[in-house]
C-alpha cells in the first residue's frame, strides 16, 4: 500500500506550503512509504485528485486544496483530518495502515474491543486517566503512611516529608535549604 499525497509544488500560498511540508515531513520522519503527486504541473493528477475526493469532503467552492491524502484509491482526508488524527494518536488507522510492531497506538473506538471490567483493549491510557490514577495511588500511599505515623508525634522531619518528595528533589529540611541556596 502506498500513501498518495497530492501537493502543489508551485503554490503561492504560504499556508498551503506549510501544511504540505508538515504532512510530508511527518511521513518521512515516521518512515511511512508515500508518493507525492504534483497537481500544479500535471493536469491528470489534478483531475484525479478532484474526482476522487468525496463530495461531502469538498469545500463549498467544490475545489479541494492540497494536501489531499489517499491510500491507493481510498480517500484518507485533507490536512485538517490528518492533523486531528496525528493529535489523537490514530494516524495509522487514518492512513489505513497497520501500526508498526511494538507501538502503543490508540485505536479508534469502533476498532477497539471492550473488556469485562470496562477497559478497552489496544487503547493507550489517556494522560488524564494516568494522572488521576497516579494521584489516587499517591493519596492512598500518603494516607497509609499518615495512619502509620499517627501514633508517632515525635517523628523526625525526614520521615514526615519523605512521602512528599520526588527522586532528585529535597526530602529533608536541610536538603531543602541546600536546594534553595543553590
Amino acid at each position: 500500500m502506498v500513501i498518495k499525497v497530492f501537493v502543489a509544488t508551485s503554490s503561492g500560498s504560504i499556508a498551503i506550503r506549510k501544511k504540505q511540508q508538515e504532512v510530508v515531513g511527518f511521513l518521512e520522519a515516521n518512515k511511512i512509504d508515500f508518493k507525492e503527486f504534483d497537481i500544479a504541473g500535471d493536469e491528470d493528477n489534478r483531475r484525479w485528485m478532484r474526482e476522487n475526493v468525496p463530495g461531502e469532503k469538498k469545500p463549498q467552492n467544490g475545489i479541494p486544496l492540497p494536501p489531499q491524502i489517499f491510500n491507493e484509491e481510498q480517500y484518507c482526508g485533507d490536512f485538517d483530518s490528518f492533523f486531528s488524527a496525528k493529535e489523537e494518536n490514530i494516524i495509522y488507522s487514518f492512513l489505513g495502515l497497520p501500526p508498526p510492531p511494538g507501538s502503543k497506538v490508540t485505536k479508534p473506538p469502533e476498532e477497539a474491543s471492550s473488556l469485562p471490567n470496562g477497559d478497552v483493549t489496544g487503547e493507550a491510557q489517556s494522560t488524564t486517566e494516568g494522572t488521576e490514577k497516579a494521584e489516587e495511588s499517591g493519596q492512598h500511599e500518603a494516607q497509609k503512611e499518615g495512619s502509620e505515623d499517627a501514633g508517632e508525634l515525635t517523628g523526625s522531619p525526614e520521615k514526615n516529608t519523605e512521602c512528599c518528595h520526588m527522586p532528585g528533589s529535597p526530602g529533608t529540611e536541610n536538603e531543602l535549604l541546600f536546594w534553595w541556596s543553590w
